[in-house]
């Protein structure tokens, strides 16, 4: 994903938006590659008998980045500010990996955070060097996450943020999962402090559904923000794979 994001951003909330005119997202930013380079780590539970339900992964990959950004220990001076100020200042990196029995009760043992869905679980770990992986999660698989959705999933509820994927990309569920959880970082730097409180006291609530087609080119133009792909895997760079959209950032448009 293409992007920077300045240290000052990340650790006061306030009653104006973390990034507003200024965002890196909306300008081109040489400077991200010259910074060390940072991976978020997302580890998702997939057992052989049980395996989540595509959405309900990609839901709770995109909360857990948020739970991880909101926790204490990644502002300030807490004990993965410093890493998680790192990985701003790059590429905003992240790698989801498949893990299942004796595999998810090790990484557990990891400093991280894990969140749970309706079945799905994602683990989110501190941000690491980019050839710096535990060695417990650098032994897991990147490829194995195709999930599928046993019924299409119902309508968002009104109000809900929803995170809408592009429906003309074909995208591994490990790969969706990812952006995702890039375009709930976006619009979790979008929003003021009280905004960024209310969606945390609702526990994250959020959606993740494939646009119609038809809207598609509206969404993507509308000035919510948008992931556009760095390129590294499955898809080509400068694809926009993630539109989030948000009430709080709509009724700004």
């Amino acid at each position: 994903m293409l992007g920077r994001m300045s240290s000052r951003h990340t650790d006061d909330i306030t009653d104006v938006p973390a990034v507003g005119a200024d965002s890196p997202f909306r300008q081109k930013h040489v400077v991200r590659d010259e910074a060390p380079q940072f991976v978020l780590p997302l580890v998702v539970r997939i057992e052989k008998a049980q395996p989540p339900a595509r959405t309900d992964a990609l839901q709770t990959a995109a909360r857990a980045v948020l739970v991880l950004l909101s926790d204490e220990r990644a502002r300030g001076e807490g004990e993965w500010a410093e890493a998680v100020r790192d990985w701003q200042d790059a590429r905003i990196r992240k790698v989801v990996r498949r893990a299942r029995g004796a595999e998810w009760r090790k990484a557990q043992t990891l400093p991280g955070v894990t969140v749970h869905g309706d079945a799905a679980e994602v683990r989110v770990f501190p941000p690491v060097p980019l050839d710096g992986w535990p060695r417990e999660l650098a032994r897991l698989q990147v490829s194995g996450t195709d999930l599928d959705d046993p019924e299409p999933p119902a309508p968002a509820a009104p109000g809900l943020p929803v995170l809408w994927l592009n429906p003309g990309l074909d995208m591994s569920a490990g790969k969706a999962m990812a952006q995702a959880g890039h375009a709930a970082q976006l619009a979790w730097w979008e929003l003021t402090g009280a905004e960024r409180a209310a969606w945390q006291d609702s526990g994250f609530a959020l959606a993740v559904r494939t646009a119609a087609r038809e809207r598609w080119a509206e969404l993507s133009g509308s000035g919510l923000p948008v992931v556009r792909d760095a390129g590294f895997t499955e898809i080509a760079p400068g694809s926009c794979t993630v539109v989030a959209d948000h009430s709080a950032l709509r009724a700004r448009l």
